[in-house]
């Protein structure tokens, strides 16, 4: 196994020495302080942070990622700003998309499935996109400040949490009167 260096560009490696040695070889990367365009409804926190490490087979290499960063996103029931941790792991095959001996352009076979993950015609990985995919997948639909959080007062639209939100209930419609003093049994 041959350690790896820290990254220069964002999630993205040169592997053409990896790709000239024996299936089995390894190259180890440490992920630190990467940043990557989310999308517009999407935003980091956090730097990514992490470990990558590329495995060499006979038809290119195994990538296999741990990565962890935060998002900022609104509570769903107190509309607070928040961070939510995000962990991701990655596993996909990487394919040339050019031979490393000859130079010539490799065709996907007919029939393969799901489009592999293919490497530059520099013989470069590129995971911005995997790892974009990946932590917009594992955003959580409803995020929450907390577990308990009790959400906004339905009368005066301020936090629950912040205070106490006793309202008159003078202004009632007379035929929901009956309503008043009904109480769910759980």
């Amino acid at each position: 196994m041959t350690p790896g260096r820290a990254l220069a560009a964002p999630l993205l490696w040169n592997v053409a020495g990896l790709l000239s040695d024996e299936p089995g070889s390894t190259r180890d990367y440490e992920v630190a302080g990467a940043t990557i365009n989310l999308g517009d409804d999407l935003r980091l926190a956090d730097p990514i942070e992490g470990h990558v490490r590329l495995a060499r087979t006979n038809r290119g290499l195994i990538v296999t990622a741990d990565l962890t960063t935060s998002i900022a996103a609104e509570c769903a029931r107190c509309l607070r700003d928040i961070e939510v941790p995000i962990q991701i792991r990655i596993e996909e095959e990487a394919l040339p998309s050019i031979d490393i001996h000859t130079g010539a352009a490799i065709r996907p076979e007919p029939g393969e499935g799901d489009e592999p993950l293919r490497l530059t015609a520099h013989h470069e990985l590129d995971l911005e996109t995997a790892v974009r995919e990946a932590i917009q997948l594992a955003e959580p639909i409803a995020p929450l400040c907390r577990a308990d959080c009790p959400g906004l007062c339905p009368v005066c639209g301020e936090r629950l949490v912040d205070g106490v939100h006793d309202h008159p209930s003078d202004d009632i419609d007379p035929r929901l009167e009956a309503l008043r003093n009904f109480h769910a049994e759980s």
